[in-house]
């Protein structure tokens, strides 16, 4: 299990009176010294260069050296050179905002929404939170440039409202080569002006991620909890066509979607062919799930017919699809070829099940809180054909 931070870090040294600062990571010691005096050193031998702001040992005691030093536990022995951090000092805290070598790196904009999603796994809540703009976009700049994704997400990223273009602008100004995914509601965007405007910064390589969760508004109010909300986000959704930004659609797959999974299909093969990509979600269990499981769970065995139809709808429409967090062992094999792992590694797992599963290194697995629920067909597949 990743820990991505901590209140337990040990500050030693020279440490400077503020109460926080983003740093770059660094592991070389042939750095150009003036690089150095901003950055942390990640301290892995004997040799322990001059320079550097900060050196942090890892499950190790920090040597007597010039300069402030932090010890930190084992649990974080995956930092790596170009890791982006926050220190906290006043609070023995560290937090790991950027990691170079994960496979998804998501950074949470904002807390507020105004969906309340029945299986939100990030509950909104009504806070000041602008501090967060003010951390990512400190944190930009220090991001390796040819990293190949960032993920925006929230609560809803589009009611900072002026700060959310604000963020668009600096990735396009500082990752121009890094693609950037925006999960949103898409609600925002029925506002053609809001629409055009994130259109005009000309991000090179912008994807919204946009959830659609029946062909019937009424369906997809109730899964959001939001009146209304159907029709702002299927607006949202041609708007942003009409602004040149390409569209994600997102389907978590539940009780309450998959029975009609068909038909939602069928819907936007005639209404929203334009999308770049529909990803078709398995449950995560947190969050709003676990106190609305009752009105969510389906074993997913139960929903395969559904799910094999949605995808050969959509992809004889040419339409480019994934399927999420589902397991090799309960799809049918004709669709084995959409399945995609998608879990950040630091939340994949896998179930005593799976053991001896040949397939289990192309699988995507569960994630950490699957151990709530799930599937009582989960079974290894012991010859790969």
């Amino acid at each position: 299990m990743i820990v991505l931070g901590t209140q337990s870090a040990r500050y030693a040294g020279d440490v400077p009176a503020f109460d926080h600062r983003i740093v770059r990571l660094c592991a070389d010691p042939y750095r150009p010294m003036a690089l150095r005096s901003r950055e942390a050193f990640l301290v892995t031998g004997d040799f322990i260069p001059d320079g550097f702001g900060w050196y942090i040992f890892v499950n190790c005691p920090a040597k007597a050296i010039v300069g402030a030093t932090i010890e930190l536990p084992a649990e974080f022995d995956y930092l790596a050179d170009g890791d982006v951090l926050r220190l906290t000092p006043s609070k023995n805290g560290l937090r790991v905002l950027f990691r170079k070598n994960a496979s998804i790196n998501s950074f949470l904009l904002t807390e507020r929404c105004n969906n309340l999603c029945l299986m939100c796994s990030q509950p909104p809540r009504n806070v000041n939170d602008g501090w967060i703009v003010d951390e990512i976009l400190e944190a930009l700049p220090l991001i390796d440039p040819d990293v190949p994704e960032i993920m925006f997400s929230g609560g809803e990223p589009t009611l900072l409202g002026e700060r959310f273009f604000e963020l668009v602008q600096a990735c396009k100004s500082y990752l121009p080569r890094t693609a950037l995914h925006i999960l949103s509601n898409g609600r925002s965007f029925s506002d053609a002006d809001f629409a055009a405007k994130l259109g005009r910064i000309k991000h090179p390589d912008l994807m919204l991620g946009i959830p659609v969760y029946s062909d019937l508004s009424h369906v997809h109010d109730y899964v959001v909890q939001a009146d209304g909300a159907y029709d702002e986000t299927i607006r949202g959704i041609l708007n942003l066509r009409q602004s040149g930004v390409p569209v994600e659609i997102r389907v978590v797959l539940h009780k309450q979607t998959v029975g009609r999974l068909p038909q939602l299909a069928e819907f936007i093969t005639r209404n929203l062919l334009f999308v770049s990509h529909v990803a078709l979600m398995g449950l995560e269990m947190t969050g709003f799930t676990k106190a609305n499981l009752a009105d969510l769970w389906i074993d997913p065995a139960d929903y395969q017919l559904e799910l094999s139809k949605a995808v050969g709808i959509l992809d004889r429409a040419k339409i480019r699809t994934s399927i999420y967090n589902s397991q090799l062992c309960l799809l049918d094999r004709s669709i084995w070829h959409f399945a995609v792992q998608s879990i950040s590694d630091w939340k994949q797992e896998y179930m005593p099940e799976c053991n001896g599963c040949t397939v289990q290194g192309r699988c995507g697995g569960f994630f950490a809180s699957a151990h709530l629920r799930y599937s009582s067909h989960i079974s290894p597949i012991l010859v790969d054909r």
